[in-house]
């Protein structure tokens, strides 16, 4: 059985309906968006459980190596020439069980979110799109998706239709702006449905982007979407 990742939770009322998982990125925790939740707007909403989990602390080689909470190694400046697998593997499983904890205490696939910041955004799009129920929907914030090519031959089929904002500040100097747009140009041509939106800003969230997080949100989480 796996131990579920220490997190934080909040719910915005009693007996929430649905469930949000958010990823934070490398180097922060779960605290990094928890803050967040009062600038959304969920009025269109039922009551949510928001989970932010705080990844585990591993050396990061190109930090030198130096201990910090990562989703998985990073071994490269450009993202992609040389991956973590392992880790990556391991971060989805470790995600995946959080995403059943909230299908055990009621709240069904369907009405559950997985978001993510940086690293918790190629987190969020590896998980999300492999696991084997329907999702509600996936927030992909200035990241991208690891291990594409393996990606058609491991995605599942039950969230090909899955709803993903994806966002990219036009001038990340992280994940710089080409690197998020190969993902989302992979994942289009495959079918998926990418709500893709462009800031003004480096490696970091836009007030305007909250707005539209929001709304998207409320797409996908309204009580007549199930």
């Amino acid at each position: 059985m796996t131990t579920l990742l220490p997190h934080i939770q909040i719910e915005t009322a009693p007996q929430p309906g649905a469930a949000i998982i958010w990823l934070h990125g490398l180097g922060a925790d779960g605290h990094d968006f928890a803050g967040l939740v009062p600038e959304l707007d969920l009025s269109g909403c039922p009551a949510i459980r928001f989970i932010f989990p705080h990844a585990p602390s591993i050396p990061v080689t190109l930090n030198g190596g130096y201990v910090m909470p990562a989703w998985y190694d990073i071994l490269g400046a450009d993202l992609i020439d040389r991956q973590d697998t392992a880790g990556i593997r391991a971060s989805e499983q470790a995600i995946t069980a959080l995403i059943e904890r909230e299908m055990a205490r009621g709240i069904p696939a369907s009405r559950i979110v997985l978001a993510g910041f940086s690293q918790g955004c190629a987190m969020a799009l590896h998980t999300g799109l492999r696991f084997p129920q329907t999702l509600a929907g996936i927030v992909a914030l200035s990241g991208y998706l690891p291990l594409a090519a393996q990606f058609a031959a491991e995605r599942s089929a039950a969230n090909a239709h899955t709803p993903i904002f994806m966002a990219h500040g036009k001038q990340d100097p992280v994940v710089v702006p080409a690197r998020g747009e190969a993902s989302r140009d992979l994942l289009t041509r495959l079918g998926y449905p990418v709500q893709w939106h462009s800031y003004p800003m480096p490696h970091s969230l836009h007030p305007r982007e909250v707005v539209d997080i929001g709304v998207f949100l409320g797409q996908v989480l309204a009580p007549d979407v199930a």
